[in-house]
């Protein structure tokens, strides 16, 4: 399976609509280390499909959606389960640390 793309539309139901964890890549168009996590975000997509749903968000461009969650710079990783966020951490992540982030929501 392949990261969502999340945006205002989607964003709310997409949460609202799975049992599993949910996790938020809120990223920038124009973000350095956006860019380079976007290959470890996509790796966790693939092999965690069965128990996470994994998504982005471009933060610039759903700025209401990024200001509700107190996200002020990208990358920022959130975990949301039954909507409700249960695990955050910003700035560039090691895979092993984005992993831990969802094992805490499981």
């Amino acid at each position: 399976m392949k990261t969502i793309e999340l945006d205002s539309q989607n964003f709310d139901s997409t949460l609202a609509n799975t049992d599993l964890p949910v996790l938020v890549d809120f990223y920038g168009e124009g973000c350095g280390p956006c860019r380079m996590m976007a290959p470890v975000i996509d790796q966790i997509a693939t092999e965690r499909a069965d128990r996470a749903v994994v998504t982005k968000l471009d933060a610039g461009a759903a700025y209401e959606i990024a200001s509700r969650f107190g996200v002020t710079a990208v990358p920022t990783f959130m975990v949301f389960k039954k909507g409700q966020v249960v695990a955050t951490a910003r700035g560039a992540q090691s895979k092993t640390a984005i992993e831990a982030l969802l094992d805490r929501a499981a």
